[in-house]
């Protein structure tokens, strides 16, 4: 059987005028049509495609090879297209657009804005549907990360206390105001790391290493930085936030920190406007 709503590995049974049928197994023969056979790649009977599988506006099972931004029991942000008597749809990637019924609408929406969708299988129609309402799909399962673990991030939405972020496509999570130090909307994917997995089962991220071992290398760059330009660097601890992260890729509070460690450490000299290297 084929997985609507995934890429499915099928293989070619028949060619036609129109298009190429594919095996789908209990599903039957599904077709790609001819627009989407990639005209580099061998189609010959018996060959296997890597195809994404939907349901056309028929209902009838139909592949492409198209590249859709989201598959089934992902998250995403897309682009509102359209907005009608039927819902609100999405650009995802593919010639249809994805639904998002009103049901499923978290806050009013406006075409051209972008929004967070979890995109999932309705169970009685089998149509791919996106629903803004992401809760249900969230910390369903025990978190089991460690402190300092990378992870994959998807910001969600801005807070009083920060920005709510998607990990790894299963929990939420929260960036704190004093750990943003660079430009943050609802809709980027960024790299994160786990900073503290509180009792409450919140968990708590950073966009920076965190430990000793991530300030011991923040040192060393820092120190490296120093050799490379004959032992000055203009900047120092009153140096601006995006200054410092365009430098280190860190917060201006994480480089006080380190150049703080350093000067006691008797290895640089921090002036107003620049630090040396002793």
């Amino acid at each position: 059987m084929a997985l609507i709503g995934r890429y499915n590995s099928l293989q070619v049974v028949k060619h036609t005028d129109f298009g190429l049928y594919l095996d789908g197994g209990a599903d039957g023969e599904i077709l790609l049509p001819k627009r989407y056979i990639p005209k580099d790649t061998p189609s010959e009977v018996e060959d296997w495609l890597n195809v994404f599988i939907y349901l056309d506006s028929d209902d009838k099972l139909i592949a492409t090879t198209e590249k859709p931004k989201v598959q089934v029991g992902e998250f995403a942000s897309l682009k509102v297209l359209e907005i009608n008597s039927i819902g609100i749809f999405l650009d995802w990637g593919l010639s249809k657009d994805l639904l998002l019924p009103y049901s499923e609408e978290k806050r009013s929406l406006e075409a051209g804005q972008y929004c967070v969708v979890h995109v999932y299988l309705d169970k009685h129609t089998r149509r791919i549907t996106a629903t803004a309402r992401l809760d249900r799909y969230l910390d369903v399962r025990p978190a089991a990360y460690q402190v300092g673990q990378a992870v994959d991030l998807l910001v969600a939405e801005s807070t009083d206390m920060g920005f709510k972020a998607i990990i790894n496509n299963q929990h939420w999570g929260l960036i704190h105001k004093n750990e943003v130090f660079k430009f943050l909307r609802s809709g980027m994917r960024e790299k994160g790391f786990i900073k503290e997995l509180r009792a409450d089962g919140k968990i708590s991220l950073s966009l920076q290493p965190v430990g000793q071992e991530a300030a011991n290398s923040l040192h060393e760059k820092i120190l490296q930085q120093l050799q490379d330009n004959g032992g000055t660097l203009a900047v120092s601890d009153k140096s601006p936030p995006e200054v410092i992260s365009g430098l280190f890729g860190v917060s201006k509070g994480n480089f006080k920190k380190a150049i703080g460690a350093l000067y006691k450490q008797g290895r640089i000299v921090i002036h107003a406007d620049r630090i040396e290297r002793v």
